[in-house]
């Protein structure tokens, strides 16, 4: 007797349909999985066996074969325990076959047939409604990060005979009801730092509010202490909300890491994603043997903070460039690639010196000559080019300090900038920011009068600006011009976006 079974691979953050086939035949009793099993899978075998004895349920002595197909398709992970048990009682007669029609199935079962959550549930769920599923079976820890899809019917019982009797119709679950994210929304907005409560430093905050406008990358290169960090943190306040759509795809991310909370499996604000100057090349673009996100996935439509840039390994941020360029991190294995979309903010902060208060006159430094160069030579030309604003961020005085906070808030911040950004999208495309413009539709939108074509090549012909600069310029001014808000990029603009790729980057030997 042949039984098959729905359920799903993930292929990055994609689900891919997988058919799981059981069959019985007289022979020596065996339970083989085929189908390119990986580890986990490989010990489903055992997993579901006992699960199934520990719920009443014996396998027959019959030579068993599972197929996981398509058989070109790496499986891993411990999601596909309970597709398998299904189909093994199907084919043993405890379950009508035809009670699974329609029906989805992803889980992992502990010995004594309790279900067990699984990373990846929400891109499941996306799948099971594009794809016609009228039903989906997910553990019970999975369920509200499952409902949050509308449109779905979502079932979450706690043990494997609790299923059973469900599709038995002897004790019906009911579908869970869709998950309420709004207040995890209002919730997670106020966990982020309000530009009020940072005293001085209105020259970074603009440099902030240019960069949130036009989704561009900054660095902020001040001594300790200054305020870096909490500037940075506060970066999410002042980005736009993100919609629905964007706020899915981004949890599916996070879902696929495993990094959502059980409480609040949903991202409802844009990350900010600050990983450690140790971390290695996989933890910060993905990887491993079944590839998972990394920290520039897990920033998408959101922020990548860099705190002490210069201390993270060279290797380590040249990887960056591709991300920052291409806007998805491509993982390569000999036998199975995945992409996983990185559409982030970077920002990052660093000391001028290694002991951080070189040209700030409140203390002396300490560094040679020969240090300083060291450690301004770890970070690339060809990095630092892709870096739109360069910002000093000067230590704040002490009669500042003291003052109380007097500074524009957050959320009137972000309004000129989601008014920046609605003008872009009119202009430029819906979701097209001025930091991605290129070729043709740069020159035609940050086109220049012949007062602001004289300024740039003035001041590209003093700091020896990259092509490349050359074009970020444009962007940043024309993101300038959008603030104001003004149809035409004016010499008032090409100055200040002159001044912020100049700005924090005095000692740092070039800005091209």
């Amino acid at each position: 007797m042949l039984v098959r079974v729905q359920t799903v691979a993930l292929d990055g953050i994609k689900a891919v349909s997988v058919e799981v086939e059981v069959d019985f035949s007289p022979g020596l009793p065996i339970l083989g999985i085929v189908g390119l099993p990986e580890g986990a899978v490989r010990e489903a075998k055992d997993r579901v066996r006992a699960a199934l004895g520990n719920s009443g349920f014996h396998l027959p002595a019959k030579r068993i074969i599972i197929n996981l197909a398509p058989a070109h398709l790496p499986k891993g992970g411990s999601s596909y325990d309970l597709p398998m048990a299904l189909g093994l009682l199907v084919a043993m007669g405890k379950v009508p076959g035809e009670r699974l029609s329609g029906c989805l199935f992803f889980g992992e079962l502990s010995l004594d047939g309790r279900l067990r959550g699984v990373p990846g549930v929400l891109p499941v769920a996306l799948f099971a409604r594009s794809a016609g599923f009228g039903r989906l079976m997910v553990a019970r820890e999975n369920g509200s990060e499952a409902a949050l899809v509308p449109d779905l019917a979502v079932f979450a019982p706690e043990t494997l005979l609790d299923l059973v009797k469900h599709l038995m119709g002897e004790v019906p679950l009911a579908p869970l009801p869709a998950t309420d994210w709004h207040g995890w929304q209002e919730e997670a907005q106020g966990e982020i730092p309000d530009l009020a409560e940072i005293k001085g430093q209105e020259y970074a905050k603009r440099a902030l509010e240019i960069a949130a406008a036009g989704g561009h990358n900054m660095l902020m290169t001040g001594p300790p202490g200054s305020g870096k960090t909490f500037l940075a943190r506060a970066m999410p306040g002042i980005l736009p909300e993100m919609s629905l759509d964007e706020a899915l795809e981004v949890t599916a991310i996070h879902s696929v890491a495993g990094r959502l909370s059980p409480s609040r499996p949903f991202v409802a604000t844009r990350p900010f994603r600050s990983p450690h100057h140790t971390a290695s090349k996989n933890s910060l673009v993905g990887g491993g043997g079944q590839p998972h996100p990394g920290e520039v996935s897990l920033a998408h439509k959101g922020v990548l903070f860099l705190d002490e840039i210069p201390e993270f390994s060279r290797t380590v941020l040249e990887v960056l460039r591709e991300p920052l360029e291409s806007g998805e991190a491509h993982i390569s294995r000999t036998s199975y690639s995945a992409r996983f979309p990185a559409d982030f903010q970077l920002l990052a902060a660093c000391n001028p010196c290694p002991c951080g208060h070189l040209g700030h006159g409140g203390r002396p430094c300490r560094c040679s000559p020969a240090q300083v160069a060291g450690y301004q030579s770890r970070l690339s030309g060809p990095l630092l080019d892709r870096i739109d604003l360069h910002v000093e961020v000067p230590p704040v005085p002490a009669e500042v300090l003291v003052a109380l906070p007097s500074g524009e808030s957050s959320r009137q911040v972000r309004a000129r900038v989601m008014r920046a950004r609605s003008i872009q999208y009119e202009r430029n495309g819906m979701g097209i920011r001025n930091s991605v413009l290129n070729g043709k539709a740069l020159e035609h939108h940050a086109s220049l009068a012949a007062p602001v074509r004289r300024i740039l090549l003035d001041a590209g012909q003093r700091m020896g600006f990259s092509a490349r600069a050359h074009g970020r310029l444009l962007r940043v001014a024309r993101t300038v011009a959008d603030l104001a808000p003004s149809a035409e990029i004016a010499v008032e603009h090409m100055a200040e976006a002159i001044q912020f790729r100049i700005g924090g980057l005095g000692s740092w030997g070039g800005v091209g």
